[in-house]
């Protein structure tokens, strides 16, 4: 039977395997930002809507300009050096749009996983924004499965419609609770404690062999909270 730690503080709490966790989580027994490894953004402790969390965001220098290049998923993200595979992420998020986000911003959080070495990943996420617009096409982009560098959004769209996105009722300004239990190349994400899923993925695109850590990411225009991060595995 594998070992397990269960890591909060600040709202952060993790069941994580002792073998793929930094040797300071496991000497102290807590998780502060600068336990995650972080790809173009900025982390910090804070609070939102009087809640511990943690702070997420990306600098403006970074935003997407749709007249000199194509919108596309990036990795932008805080992530821990787990070894996960199968099993249940679980996570509260809530974002804000940045002061200077552009036009496209839409609010952009979510949940990768199985992280690799080669910077690899699975990821669902949420646009929250879309589901409350007037435009029913867009609100049925509110919620998007990826997996980087291969198969972003717009190459989904394109050759599988409706497949790898669907309508959620989100929001920004408030807590989402995000679910997702993993097992081979099928994910379920179920939304502020659903007991059916908000979303199904049959084929994740990485195969069943994937694995590696698990952060939360987001794009451009997006302030984004993040707290009671749980990783759970079952292999």
């Amino acid at each position: 039977m594998n070992s397990m730690i269960i890591v909060a503080k600040y709202g952060f709490a993790a069941t994580l395997l002792l073998g793929a966790i930094s040797a300071s989580i496991a000497k102290n027994a807590s998780a502060v930002a600068s336990d995650f490894r972080l790809s173009g953004v900025s982390l910090r402790q804070s609070d939102f809507r009087g809640a511990p969390a943690f702070e997420l965001t990306m600098p403006s220098s970074a935003y997407q300009d749709p007249t000199k290049e194509s919108l596309s998923d990036r990795n932008f993200m805080a992530w821990l050096p787990v070894d996960f595979s199968d099993g249940t992420i679980e996570v509260d998020v809530a974002s804000e749009l940045a002061p200077d986000a552009p036009n496209y911003a839409r609010g952009f959080v979510g949940l990768t996983f199985r992280i690799d070495e080669a910077s690899r990943f699975e990821s669902v996420y949420l646009r929250p924004t879309n589901s409350i617009a007037d435009d029913q096409a867009r609100r049925n982009h509110s919620v998007q499965y990826v997996a980087y560098p291969a198969f972003r959004f717009d190459r989904l769209r394109r050759e599988a419609p409706e497949t790898y996105e669907t309508y959620a009722d989100i929001a920004t300004g408030r807590w989402i609770h995000m679910k997702l239990v993993v097992s081979g190349t099928r994910a379920q994400l179920y939304l502020d404690g659903h007991p059916r899923p908000a979303f199904v993925v049959n084929d994740l695109k990485l195969g069943s062999t994937q694995r590696g850590g698990v952060g939360v990411w987001l794009e451009s225009g997006t302030i984004a909270h993040f707290r009671n991060l749980r990783i759970s595995s079952s292999n």
